[in-house]
């Protein structure tokens, strides 16, 4: 079975019809022990965008979570997300960005990171929160509607801390393929992140991905 989903979607869509999102990291040095589930953590009070021109996921699988963490002023705060899954995923010309608000004397600063644009950024056992997503996508042998704690064609779901009901609604498929990727995420672990062409920099001002 193959199914194709073009456009956008929002938390208040997503009990209806979700996509899978592009691999990106909160942070550089993500890179926990090859096989191993992803960690638990507090989020920060800052989402981060990222744009990728494609992205190949094999074992792929996606179930709704609460991200709980804080607010840049020291409060706590949940975010309700979609963890997309992956046994492994390559991505072509992945861009990362994250904007730290009102800094005394510099205001906005922007940190932008880039990778991929030769070889593929690569990862394994990848997990993704997010909340915002538009792409064209295709699906292999898509399962929907699967209970989360069932869904075996991906890497499954978290475990540790982490605030999502075994019993929810979930969806998995043998691989997707995204093109065209916008995202905003809350949090990225993995077991292997590799991003070949590495560039990182910090400006002043707002400079995202999109």
């Amino acid at each position: 079975m193959e199914s194709q989903v073009r456009g956008g979607t929002r938390w208040k869509r997503f009990a209806v019809v979700m996509v899978p999102s592009v691999a990106a990291t909160a942070c550089i040095g993500v890179a926990l022990a090859q096989g191993a589930l992803a960690a638990s953590f507090s989020v920060s009070g800052q989402s981060f965008k990222v744009t990728a021109d494609r992205l190949e996921g094999q074992g792929f699988e996606q179930y709704g979570a609460i991200d709980s963490g804080y607010s840049l002023d020291g409060q706590k705060a949940a975010h309700p997300v979609a963890v997309s899954a992956f046994n492994s995923a390559k991505i072509t010309n992945m861009c990362q960005s994250v904007v730290t608000p009102n800094i005394p004397v510099l205001g906005s600063v922007s940190l932008t990171l880039k990778a991929g644009a030769k070889d593929p950024v690569e990862a394994t056992n990848l997990y993704i929160d997010l909340d915002d997503l538009s792409a064209d996508a295709t699906f292999n042998n898509i399962d929907i509607g699967v209970a989360a704690k069932d869904a075996h064609k991906g890497p499954g779901m978290k475990g540790g801390s982490e605030q999502s009901n075994p019993y929810g609604f979930a969806q998995q498929a043998d691989s997707a393929t995204l093109t065209n990727v916008k995202q905003t995420a809350w949090a990225t672990t993995a077991g292997t992140f590799k991003l070949s062409g590495l560039h990182m920099s910090v400006s002043t001002g707002t400079h995202e991905c999109y």
